[in-house]
């Protein structure tokens, strides 16, 4: 796997060198990690008790030009989640997994995912430059590893906590190419005040979820 031959780093996205997007995204990520601190205690009291485990869940992700890095979640799945996905159906057509009705998930960890609280740890990645608050989803290795040189493309912006596939129908889109598509829009339609929209309109559907289910 090269990705920096199949990437033309010199070809830069704009978004990759932009000091109001970082700016955005340290203040963004402080804001973040401050409510973080708050919501924690209860938060990792309600994961030790609901299954036993870690609290955080850690990942290897690829970021930037394919740069590997480790991702940091509220663990919302049962301790040995990576063996058991060999015995879960695949519902999602191309490089991504997706079952509507994961029964790895545990209790509590379906009303972290239901309000995001479980990407909150992730702010920590935005604050160190590893990933940013808008763009890509971050894939994995047994992802990267089948990437053509039009897939690595998604990969010329920082990976973002939310970007076009979360505002855009994450719950309904289960064909990686489609994916792949929306990453290369936001890569055509990237400006600051295109990242700005789309955080508020992650905020809504967060929100607006939260209604749904009451």
């Amino acid at each position: 796997m090269n990705s920096i031959s199949i990437i033309n780093r010199h070809l830069r996205h704009p978004s990759t060198y932009s000091v109001g997007k970082r700016s955005i995204d340290i203040l963004g990520s402080a804001i973040g990690l401050f409510i973080l601190a708050i919501l924690f205690l209860p938060i990792a009291i309600a994961i030790e008790r609901d299954s036993p485990g870690p609290i955080f869940y850690t990942q290897n992700r690829y970021g930037l030009y394919g740069k590997p890095f480790t991702i940091y979640k509220f663990r919302s799945m049962v301790q040995n989640a990576e063996t058991l996905k060999q015995q879960i159906e695949n519902q999602a057509q191309g490089l991504i997994f997706k079952n509507y009705a994961d029964p790895r998930i545990t209790n509590i960890g379906r009303l972290l995912r239901r309000t995001s609280l479980d990407e909150f740890p992730q702010f920590w990645n935005v604050f160190i430059g590893e990933m940013s608050l808008v763009g890509t989803r971050p894939p994995t290795h047994d992802e990267v590893i089948y990437y053509n040189e039009y897939h690595w493309q998604r990969l010329r912006v920082k990976p973002g906590i939310t970007g076009e596939w979360q505002v855009n129908g994450r719950s309904r889109i289960t064909d990686f190419d489609a994916v792949v598509e929306l990453d290369l829009r936001y890569q055509r339609l990237w400006s600051i005040w295109h990242d700005i929209q789309i955080i508020f309109l992650t905020l809504y559907v967060v929100i607006f979820r939260q209604f749904e289910a009451a």
